[in-house]
């Protein structure tokens, strides 16, 4: 009696098992990401017009940032980095819960000669690109740089930034660091001189990318240490992310947190206390200037004009008269002597 429960429960397990994959599937297939797409409402347009762009499959409740670049394709992405787009005229959407949108957006020329896409990247959450090809009328056009044989480089060790802030940079000064990470060309071909797109971005904003050539050669199979310059505007400070693109890919990210520059809070607040100080005293010295020599002189001394002395001279009781007052040198008086 005590064998048959394991045996029951053998029998069990081996009639569940043949079911469990068909249940992992469905579930598995479920839990695959969509892939965003992008419409747009014409396939080219003139300088002034108005685009409405479209999309689904992105992650909801996301920002999203919609722009006009040259120089760019969607094979090889856009070249240059958002210096190729027209940043001025670029507008923002948010996806709805279910990862949709739509937004007009105006049609301008880019900075870059056409071929020229519509480009609809994430600005928060997980980075999703798309790249829809349009054709901006009227723009002059130039055909893409040639890719350089099969060499590719990939990125081998986690990016850091090296270098220290200066005593300046408590005083505004735009901070500076040195990026470094070590690549690996898995090509067949060397790749010369390649050039890479370094970029920082400041909380929810997209990153403003900057194209940076590094001199050298590097081998097929053989890696090199790239050191690039990064550098932030004046006044710069919080949380920065730096990124680090090649071949219209982000192949690297390091974030960089800066310092509140306090010396230049020290200096207004010093500031605040010194100006009105100052004005103070050049009030009063004008006040001083414009008052009574009689006043200046009694605000210097620190005290008022002595108050009159009183006149010594008293009048007389009203008794006393001019004649009898008496008087030594009276000569009219009668005297009595001799007389009974």
């Amino acid at each position: 009696m005590q064998r048959a429960v394991p045996t029951a429960l053998l029998a069990a397990l081996l009639l569940i098992l043949p079911a469990a994959p068909a249940l992992a599937a469905p579930a598995l297939g479920a839990s695959t990401v969509p892939t965003p797409t992008v419409e747009l409402s014409a396939s080219q347009a003139g300088k002034g017009g108005d685009l409405t762009v479209s999309g689904a499959g992105w992650p909801a409740k996301t920002l999203l940032i919609l722009l006009i670049c040259g120089k760019s394709s969607p094979g090889t992405g856009v070249i240059g980095g958002t210096n190729s787009c027209a940043n001025a005229d670029g507008r923002a959407v948010t996806t709805d819960s279910e990862g949709a949108f739509e937004k007009k957006l105006p049609v301008a020329e880019p900075p870059e000669p056409c071929p020229c896409v519509v480009h609809v990247a994430t600005v928060t959450g997980e980075q999703r690109v798309v790249d829809a090809e349009f054709v901006v009328a009227g723009h002059p056009t130039a055909p893409l740089p040639e890719q350089t044989g099969d060499g590719r480089l990939a990125v081998l060790t986690p990016t850091g930034l090296r270098g220290a802030s200066g005593l300046l940079v408590l005083f505004g000064a735009p901070p500076s660091r040195t990026l470094e990470f070590t690549v690996g060309n898995l090509g067949t071909t060397p790749v010369k001189d390649p050039v890479f797109q370094v970029g920082t971005a400041h909380g929810v904003f997209a990153p403003q990318w900057e194209e940076q050539q590094w001199r050298g050669t590097i081998k097929p199979g053989e890696k090199a240490r790239i050191e690039l310059p990064v550098q932030l505007a004046a006044g710069a400070h919080g949380d920065y992310a730096v990124s680090v693109k090649y071949g219209g890919k982000v192949v690297a990210e390091q974030p960089w947190g800066v310092g509140r520059p306090w010396g230049v809070t020290v200096f207004w607040v010093l500031l605040a206390l010194v100006v009105p100080t100052a004005l103070f005293r050049i009030g009063m010295a004008v006040v001083d200037r414009v008052r009574p020599p009689g006043s200046r002189h009694a605000r210097r001394t620190g005290r008022a004009h002595p108050p009159a002395a009183p006149s010594t001279t008293t009048a007389a009781p009203p008794w006393c008269t001019a004649d009898s007052a008496p008087s030594e040198n009276r000569t009219d008086r009668p005297t009595t002597k001799g007389h009974s």
